[in-house]
């Protein structure tokens, strides 16, 4: 782990100012929405979307008397995520009474961990601008979220929908290891991938099931650290990043101008691109933690663990390498693949259907991620909603492999794929698309090229590279049926050039 007063490697992470360069300190708490079908303390259903206070028990609403029973299956998603940050599972945890008042938390208190949480330290890889910085996990528990205050349907009252009220969330507390907005970014990212590839969160910040508290502080290089803001409840990895330079560049103007920051709670407008403030900040003593005691304390042996550990998937790094050592993919590339479980499944499915694997991955990947990708983005369509299946772009990769079809008679045939559907090798038969490879009719076509532009020969025998040139007409004289590779040995052996 790294230490809390490090100095930032890189000095492109710094901001400048008017007394001179300032780093901007960032520590994350993201709440993630637990996959599970029923509450963390009671069977009501977690169902988004239902009708307000439809998804409510007793025990939600907090009526008297209603003691609340551990969902089984929340731990569960918990120890899974704690694996797959590579964290310390700790075999007994507690669960604490967090006290405020708030309209949205009818006990009075929320349920939480505190001292003892389910999950300790760990840690996540992330990339940014092709460096790579692993980020400490201070810890992961488990606590059940509030429900929710809407203020706009009258203007004299407030209303409280419970649906909410219950529901399991693991926060997970990060280290002050992140010094820019795009390393902000790039962690929450790679979290909410971790996440997806487990399946304990849906990753969906537009529904509110992962939102992240962004703690902000400034200092000089190499002094104590600064005081910090909390940002509360900001739910997109863009707004994350605005949030974090809106408010480094907020702190850096006040102590420069002879000001002090005071600690305090703020939010994020979008509209305005700037934080505003909201509350002071409490510390944990203001929520005046203890032991819940309708709660035992939650223990369990490292036997559970292992046996959830053996039906843990294999996570986004440990695939993006093994895509780069089998398949000769770049970095780059098998991290494009990697970043969404959809996108990578549908690779998979693409290479099990590829011939020749290990010499095609590399040209199953551009067509999966420039040619598909590409089109999907175009038409605001995801991996899910593709209308070209994985065996399709598996038998057009075939194709150019066996040297049936050229690249440009590939996109031809990707564009009907797309439009009509079909087998691309029957496509390919039944519209004499095949490529050219006949030696004696591509002769015939580069002949009657040559002769057709005689001031060109000249030219090409100058400037060898011009032959590309050649090569174009005659692709385009054959309707891009030609085989390209004869046709730049032809020419070549014509025009008496190396």
């Amino acid at each position: 782990m790294q230490d809390k007063t490090e100095i930032a490697d890189k000095n492109e992470n710094l901001i400048p100012g008017a007394t001179g360069d300032w780093e901007v300190v960032i520590g994350l708490e993201v709440h993630a929405q637990v996959i599970s079908n029923a509450k963390l303390f009671s069977g009501a259903s977690t169902e988004f979307g239902g009708a307000p206070n439809s998804h409510v028990s007793l025990v939600d609403a907090a009526m008297p008397g209603m003691l609340p029973v551990i969902n089984a299956e929340c731990v569960a998603q918990a120890v899974r995520t704690g694996l797959g940050l590579q964290a310390e599972i700790n075999h007994r945890s507690v669960f604490d009474r967090k006290n405020y008042f708030y309209p949205d938390l009818p006990q009075g208190y929320q349920i939480s961990q505190y001292k003892h949480p389910i999950v300790g330290e760990g840690e996540v890889e992330i990339e940014v601008d092709g460096d790579t910085k692993t980020i400490g996990i201070e810890r992961l528990h488990l606590e059940q979220d509030a429900g929710k205050s809407i203020h706009d349907r009258h203007p004299d009252y407030s209303y409280v929908d419970l649906n909410r009220s219950g529901v399991a969330l693991m926060e997970i507390v990060s280290r002050p290891d992140l010094r820019s907005a795009k390393e902000a970014q790039s962690y929450v990212g790679k979290l909410r991938t971790i996440l997806r590839y487990l399946g304990t969160c849906d990753g969906d910040m537009d529904k509110g099931s992962m939102r992240a508290d962004v703690n902000v502080s400034v200092r000089k290089p190499g002094t104590e650290l600064g005081t910090r803001c909390e940002i509360k409840n900001v739910n997109s990895i863009r707004f994350i990043g605005q949030a974090v330079d809106s408010e480094a560049r907020r702190q850096i103007d006040i102590i420069e101008d002879g000001g002090s920051i005071n600690q305090e709670t703020r939010l994020f407008d979008p509209k305005t691109g700037k934080t505003r403030s909201m509350r002071s900040k409490e510390e944990a003593h203001d929520y005046r933690y203890f032991p819940d005691p309708d709660l035992l304390p939650l223990e369990f042996d490292q036997a559970y663990v292992d046996e959830l550990a053996k039906g843990l998937p294999e996570l986004p790094d440990e695939k993006k390498h093994r895509f780069m050592d089998e398949y000769g993919l770049s970095a780059y590339d098998a991290g494009v693949l990697v970043a969404e479980r959809a996108s990578a499944d549908y690779f998979e499915e693409v290479i099990h259907g590829v011939k020749n694997a290990k010499r095609d991955g590399k040209s199953a990947a551009n067509w999966v991620i420039n040619e598909l990708f590409g089109r999907l983005n175009k038409e605001g369509q995801d991996i899910r909603q593709s209308p070209v299946l994985a065996r399709q772009i598996a038998g057009i990769v075939n194709l150019i492999g066996a040297g049936e079809i050229s690249g440009k008679i590939a996109k031809d045939l990707f564009e009907i794929v797309w439009t009509e559907g079909g087998d691309p090798a029957e496509i390919v038969d039944s519209r004499g698309m095949k490529q050219v490879t006949d030696t004696g009719a591509i002769e015939k076509t580069v002949d009657e090229v040559i002769a057709a532009n005689p001031e060109k020969v000249e030219a090409v025998k100058a400037k060898p590279a011009m032959i590309g040139w050649f090569v174009g007409q005659v692709m385009k004289a054959s309707g891009g049926k030609a085989n390209p590779q004869a046709v730049n040995e032809i020419l070549k052996k014509k025009l008496g050039v190396e």
